[in-house]
């Protein structure tokens, strides 16, 4: 399961009669640690941001899923809530979700949403939408993942030792 960090970035970014005004912006990071998402911070928007920024927050996010469509960049925060039935006492029981879609708006995203889930096993209802702050999704990359083997005679752990 994927864990999505919810990251504050703040810098000094020009504006159009060439002042300097700070701002902060929001990124969603996909990582497996707070450590891990504030370095994918610093490794994609370093070469984006020009001058010095810094993190000043990240916090673990309540979304599980997000829709990325090429032709929109606004990044909607969608509510999604179903019933499943519980396992120990037959009861219904109510699960709410969290989802992120781009789309130029709350109608597109709406459509966009019910599109993704359509191959979910149960009926859902999408209560709420909202533009979100998010500016950027950073998905996890496996080729930033880890540094190369040192060089050596290695054996996978579970093989056991001939002699």
């Amino acid at each position: 399961m994927r864990t999505w960090f919810l990251c504050k970035v703040k810098y000094a970014k020009e504006n159009e009669q060439g002042l300097l005004k700070s701002i902060s912006e929001q990124y969603l990071v996909d990582a497996v640690s707070f450590t891990e998402a504030e370095a994918i911070l610093y490794d994609r928007l370093g070469s984006q941001i020009r001058g010095d920024f810094q993190v000043t927050g990240i916090s673990k996010s309540n979304i599980v899923d997000v829709f990325f469509y090429e032709d929109a960049d606004i990044w909607h925060k969608c509510k999604i809530t179903y019933l499943v039935a519980d396992g120990d006492s037959g009861k219904e029981k109510k699960v709410t979700q969290y989802m992120i879609v781009t789309a130029e708006d709350v109608k597109q995203a709406y459509d966009r949403i019910q599109e993704s889930l359509s191959n979910m096993l149960v009926s859902f209802r999408v209560p709420d939408i909202s533009e979100s702050p998010i500016v950027e999704v950073f998905n996890y990359d496996s080729e930033l993942e880890s540094e190369p083997l040192p060089e050596g005679n290695f054996r996978p752990v579970n093989q056991e030792e001939e002699d």
